[in-house]
């Protein structure tokens, strides 16, 4: 069981990890809008740099068990739910009830994209 459990479970928690360091490459710059912006773009590809270590592993750990659609819907899903905790936490904004709803239909329609397997 557990070797069946570890390719299932493997690219989610390496893809939450690395979906933390590329939300705050992408937007924790936001907080800190006078830095002169070579600055910014050089450290956030400095923090992109282990989500890339993540992220590959957890790519190729979960292609045994999923498929290529699959994971990226995975890190699509992984994305939103990680940004709205970044952006009511770190960013301060008001988190609105159009945006659940709104991540809420991007999520059912990522269901479908585990049917039939």
């Amino acid at each position: 069981m557990t070797s069946t459990l570890w390719p299932r479970l493997a690219p989610v928690l390496l893809l939450l990890a690395s979906n933390v360091f590329m939300t705050f490459a992408w937007y924790g710059h936001l907080k800190h809008k006078g830095a002169a912006l070579p600055l910014v773009i050089l450290a956030s590809w400095l923090i992109a740099l282990p989500e890339y270590a993540l992220a590959v592993p957890a790519n190729r750990i979960g292609s045994a068990v999923w498929s290529t659609a699959q994971l990226k819907t995975i890190q699509e899903v992984i994305t939103l739910l990680v940004f709205v905790v970044f952006s009511a936490l770190y960013l301060g904004e008001p988190l609105k009830w159009s945006t659940l709803v709104g991540f809420a239909f991007i999520a059912a329609g990522a269901g479908f994209v585990f049917l039939g397997k």
